[in-house]
């Protein structure tokens, strides 16, 4: 056990830096506006002092007043400036250990060091800055320490390590730039519009103008249309399709530097302890994911890319990936690349032998009813007030809720087998489910006025992490699912799963 240790001391700067950058905004707005007078300048330049002392200073004693220790059995973390708290984390409920590298902490040779539990993002616990030596060397530790309270419970086997070192640099999964443009091309983006619209609000700031007034905006357009008017139609045109076309081109690009700058690198190997993924060109992250703690598998997919046939896969792990209860670990794939990394992680893919079942006739019919509902109450008061015609519209549209349901209910299925739940759905772009019933904790079956009165209900599964649900079941059928996960459950020893898990070779499923 070691004594209490600090965070490196470039942390300090670091949070200096940032209380610098916090006041940037403020003293440009103090700089081009009216405060201060003449003297305006100087204020916004002792803002930006105020700010890099105070900063530099509360950082300093924030550093000073933090600690981590690493004990035989946990890890405990001491901080806070005016009131003290304490957190104490045992080895054996860190679920990962994830590092994360942003662009200026990693010119330092910093990283921060995430050890998350499963209980939520706000329940980890981080240290925030270490060398990345550091970083690695917890890392270890916390998977050293863990397999020392597995071996105490579990078989020895003397082929272990030499099986794990082999399986240390098996790359699974990665893609290069090229693969990059392709996945960018389908993650189309506007935001830049938001954030330039985010920026208008400074404008009145820096400049004379007024964005909020009305009479400036109304005469702008009014000088726009008259000059479009102007033109010729073939002039209209040929302007609306080159405005459109810059829209597509601008939406595109923003997608391709969005993915550029979160999946550049990204590589997914099977480490000795599960999955290794890294990933980022600005911040760049390195997160371990075990095996024995996939609960369960998400492969999804979009509009377009659904075409072309690229598909993403999660898996739903205890710990989170950024806010998100699923990690991706293949965001952009196809299906027989996707492959290989399921079966790394002990399940299958449904197969010519998986036995489908749709959700209820009766379930389908509701739905159909409830969604095309409103469009059908619509065209009342459309056909009292609208002109003659206009009540066809909400009229059609009712049609085709109707017949989209109808349709959607064939990709509405699930199946259950000795060893894995299924369940798929998605009419456009279909999204597929993949559970064990090892990882299963729980069944309930939902019914609503409506369903208890035509016989079918949602099948909610208790799983660790994540959400499973199956919906329009039978309720028969609901009964029996039940009763054989229930089943599982009962004959399932959760304080050995995680062994048996460990103990077994890799690359072979529990």
């Amino acid at each position: 056990m070691s004594g209490p240790q600090r965070t490196a001391p470039v942390s300090v700067v670091l949070g200096a830096i940032g209380s610098v950058r916090s006041a940037i905004f403020p003293a440009l707005a103090i700089a081009f506006s009216g405060i201060g007078g003449s003297s305006r300048l100087l204020v916004a330049i002792g803002v930006g002092i105020a700010a890099a002392v105070i900063g530099t200073a509360v950082s300093y004693i924030g550093w000073r007043r933090l600690t981590y220790t690493i004990g035989e059995a946990d890890i405990r973390l001491e901080s806070g400036i005016l009131s003290r708290s304490a957190r104490s984390v045992p080895y054996e409920r860190i679920q990962d250990v994830s590092l994360e590298a942003k662009l200026l902490p990693r010119l330092f040779g910093l990283v921060s060091v995430k050890f998350e539990t499963g209980a939520g993002a706000g329940e980890d616990l981080a240290l925030q800055y270490l060398s990345t030596a550091e970083g690695e060397r917890l890392r270890q530790l916390v998977r050293e320490r863990r397999d020392e309270d597995q071996a105490a419970v579990a078989p020895a086997d003397p082929a272990a390590p030499e099986r794990r070192e082999a399986a240390e640099g098996e790359v699974l999964f990665a893609m290069g730039p090229r693969r990059l443009i392709n996945f960018g091309l389908f993650e189309f983006s506007l935001a830049v519009f938001a954030v330039l619209g985010g920026l208008l609000q400074y404008v009145d700031n820096v400049t004379k103008i007024d964005i909020w007034n009305v009479d400036l905006w109304r005469s702008w357009l009014e000088e726009q249309g008259s000059f479009v008017a102007s033109l010729g139609a073939y002039a209209q045109v040929a302007g609306a399709i080159a405005g459109l076309f810059g829209l597509i081109v601008v939406g595109m690009a923003s997608g391709i530097i969005r993915t550029f700058l979160r999946d550049w690198g990204f590589t997914l190997t099977r480490s000795p302890r599960g999955f290794r993924r890294q990933r980022g060109l600005f911040t760049r992250t390195d997160v371990v994911m075990p095996v024995h703690r996939v609960q369960a598998l998400v492969i999804g997919t979009g509009l377009m890319r659904y075409r072309f046939g690229w598909h993403a896969l999660n898996f739903v792990s205890l710990a989170q990936d950024d806010k998100n209860e699923s990690h991706v670990v293949a965001p952009f794939a196809t299906m027989d690349e996707i492959a290989p990394i399921v079966a790394a992680a002990g399940f299958r893919l449904p197969d010519t032998q998986t036995r489908w079942h749709r959700a209820s006739k009766l379930h389908r019919t509701d739905k159909a009813i409830a969604d095309s509902l409103p469009f059908v109450l619509a065209v009342i008061p459309t056909a009292i007030f609208a002109p003659f015609g206009f009540a066809l519209i909400p009229l059609g549209l009712a049609v085709l809720a109707v017949g989209a349901n109808l349709y959607a209910w064939e990709f509405r299925r699930h199946a259950i087998d000795a060893t894995q739940i299924f369940e798929s759905h998605g009419l456009l772009s279909p999204t597929s489910q993949i559970a064990t019933r090892l990882k299963l904790h729980s069944v309930e079956i939902a019914q609503g006025p409506i369903a208890r009165r035509r016989g079918y209900a949602t099948v909610h599964l208790g799983l660790a992490g994540g959400t499973f649900a199956m919906h329009g079941v039978p309720l028969a059928a609901a009964r029996d699912l039940r009763a054989g996960v229930i089943e599982t459950i009962a004959a399932t020893d959760y304080s050995q799963l995680d062994q048996a898990r460990d103990s077994v070779p890799d690359g072979v499923a529990a």
